[in-house]
Order: C-alpha cells, then structure tokens, then sequence
C-alpha cells in the first residue's frame, strides 16, 4: 500500500511541474509577444513619426537673413528651375558680374539646414563672382521656391545637389567650365557625399559639415533624449535607406575616396550644431596627412559662419589652384 501511495504522489507531483512549466512557457512567450511588438512595430512607428516631426516641414528664410541681389554693386542673377528626383521642380540662381571676363570656374554653393534656402548665403555669391566666377546656388526641396511639402530628411540634400550638378554640367554657359563646391553644415555634408555620383569635381570647401546623415540624427537625438537614442538607431538608417535608396548610403569620406577632387574642410571648435567629432576630427583622422586637403580650424566661430574675409580668401586660393590643374 505505501509503494502504490508513493506512485500515486509521484504522479500528482509530475503534474505540478508540467503545469508550472506550461506558465513559464506562457510567460515567455507573453514576454516574446512584447518585445517583438515593441521591436516591430512600436520603435519602427515611433521612428518614422519622430523623424518626419524633425523633417516633415517646409523652412522659409527669415526675413533678418534675407539678402537682395540690389544690395550687392554689379551682381546679377537669373533664376531658372531643374526638377529633381521625384520631379520636383527646384528654383535655381545664376549669379554673375556685369562684364565679367575671363570665368575661372562655377561654384555650386549648397546652402544649410533650417534657415531656407540660399538667400542668406548671397554675400559668398557676390564674393565668389567678384573674383572670377559664376556662383549656381538652389532651394532644396521644401524650401523658399522650391517645391516639395517637407525637406524630406538629410539625404534629400544629397540627392538635390546631386541633380543640380546634372543641370550645372547641361547648361550652356557652364559648358567646359571647372566646377567646384562649397557647402555649409548640411550643404557641407551634402558637398562631401554628392562625390559619390560626381567624383569629376575639381574641388570641395565643406564649412561646418558631417561625414553621415547617421551621425548628426544620433547627436541631436542624444541631446534630446539621451543615450537612449542608440536604440532608435537602426530604425532611423533603415527608414532612410527604405526613403532615400542609394544616396542614405553615402558619407563624405566615402565620397573624398572615390573622386580626386582638392578637399577644404573648415570648422570652430565651439561648434555645438555639428560636433566636431561628427565632422573635422572625423575627417582629419582619416585624411590629415593627405596632401589633397586643406583643414582649417578656429576656435569661437561657432556654426553659423557668418562671412569671414581671411576665410573667404582661403577658400578662393585653393579653388584657384585646383581649377587651374589640368
């Protein structure tokens, strides 16, 4: 009798572990459940809403940043427009001098991010054509003239650049002419990657720029939210590759390493809006020894650059000597 009792125990005992195994199967898979939700649907949603609330939106110059061709003796501009890639027409300016003579080349001058377009870069214009060349200067998509409901996200400047280097190299009266870039912040980082597509480019000045879109999304996000927004990573470069295609890809030192383009790289090291460590310290570590490069450093410039003769003058040296290279 005891033998068949402890059978009997034994048996009811199996039956408590099996039904304490199924509750943790239960609770793991519950567990599996919301993790997945959250790893597949709640970060990827949450991803997209706080990127397009960063650059679902148009941007228009402020009036205090607007300039006006009238306020520069001699200037001309003629406007013109180039779609771009999903056929979205862009508004571009030609600037030049009255009875200009002999052009040494044609600036394409990408413009920043969040203050329009490039109304509040018409003095490096008036700069640049005061000495020898045409200046090709455009909105990007969702700003001032251009059309577009949102600038999309930081690739598209990549991408509009790229098409406005397309129409600068149609064009009739830039017809062998050598074309250089200068870009600021994200006209900077734009300038650096677009090599990728027009590695024939003689040289680039990048004032304040960034080697990755990747790389800026992280820093402000982190300034934001904190450390946290390492998380959100992955989903934001996939969402850009899934919007941008090829061009979410690209970084400016990808671009330097396929294009034999003369590369300036300016930054201050108070700049709080481009660290340098996502810009000119990344740059130098790979490229401070090449001869190609030029870096220039300051140190209480900050990040909006306002006009600077003695950097403007080094600019103007260096695209001198390349366009005049062969």
């Amino acid at each position: 009798m005891a033998v068949g009792k402890d059978y009997k125990f034994g048996e009811k005992e199996m039956e408590q572990i099996k039904n304490k195994k199924k509750k943790i199967k239960a609770v793991i898979i519950r567990i599996t459940i919301f993790l997945a939700v959250i790893v597949l649907i709640v970060m990827p949603v949450l991803t997209v809403i706080i990127y397009n609330a960063n650059f679902g939106s148009r941007f228009e110059t402020p009036r205090w940043l607007t300039h006006s061709v009238s306020d520069f003796e001699g200037l001309k501009m003629k406007e013109c427009t180039f779609p771009s890639n999903s056929g979205q027409l862009l508004a571009g300016y030609q600037y030049y001098k009255e009875n200009q003579q002999k052009i040494k080349g044609v600036v394409v001058l990408a413009h920043g991010f969040g203050v329009g377009g490039q109304k509040s870069y018409m003095r490096f214009s008036d700069y640049f054509t005061s000495n020898g060349y045409y200046v090709f200067a455009y909105d990007i998509t969702g700003n001032d003239k251009s059309e577009g409901n949102s600038i999309e996200g930081l690739p598209q400047g990549v991408i509009d650049l790229d098409y406005a280097l397309r129409y600068v190299k149609q064009a009739e009266e830039y017809k062998n002419l050598p074309i250089v870039l200068y870009g600021h912040s994200w006209g900077g980082y734009s300038a650096g990657s677009v090599l990728n597509c027009h590695p024939d480019i003689k040289a680039a000045a990048l004032v304040s720029g960034f080697d990755r879109s990747a790389d800026l999304c992280e820093q402000q996000g982190e300034a934001m939210v904190g450390v946290g927004i390492k998380l959100f990573m992955p989903y934001v470069c996939l969402y850009e590759k899934l919007k941008f295609g090829k061009y979410a890809d690209y970084s400016a030192i990808d671009g330097f390493a396929v294009s034999d383009a003369g590369i300036m790289i300016i930054q201050s090291r108070d700049d709080t809006v481009v660290l340098p460590e996502n810009g000119y310290d990344k740059f130098f570590d790979v490229y401070g020894d090449d001869p190609r490069f030029r870096f220039i450093e300051y140190k209480d410039r900050g990040h909006l650059f306002e006009f600077h003769i003695d950097t403007m003058e080094k600019v103007l040296d260096f695209y001198n000597e390349y366009c005049g290279k062969s």
